[in-house]
């Protein structure tokens, strides 16, 4: 199982530094539209190779996924810690009503016994 997750690790490397290498000319990217950036003075712009701007968005959009399903799952997570928190209080009520009502006290089981 080692060597074959090495493998894909690597050619999904190769293949990454493949498309890297076949897309280095350079962008510019912009935060706002260039009216809008004119209005406020400031120049949000960036020049960076076509690459990062494509890893950078696939990345960008993976922890963005990551996080809406995250924030989807709050109450899926919430139920169970508190489903959780009650069957621990349930055991434990369990065993000490276990101790409390133990065989050796129970009159009826007693009798039953001789």
């Amino acid at each position: 199982m080692y060597y074959i997750r090495l493998i894909i690790l690597v050619s999904l490397s190769v293949f990454l530094i493949i498309i890297a290498m076949a897309n280095r000319s350079i962008v510019t990217l912009s935060l706002f539209p260039q009216e809008l950036s004119d209005y406020f003075g400031i120049p949000w712009q960036f020049e960076v190779p076509l690459f990062i701007a494509v890893f950078g968005g696939i990345i960008a959009g993976l922890l963005f996924g990551l996080f809406w399903e995250w924030m989807r799952e709050y109450k899926h997570r919430r139920e169970a810690y508190f489903k959780g928190r009650e069957a621990r209080r349930l055991e434990r009520e369990i065993s000490r009503l276990k101790s409390k009502y133990s065989e050796e006290n129970d009159g009826v089981l007693a009798l039953l016994k001789d």
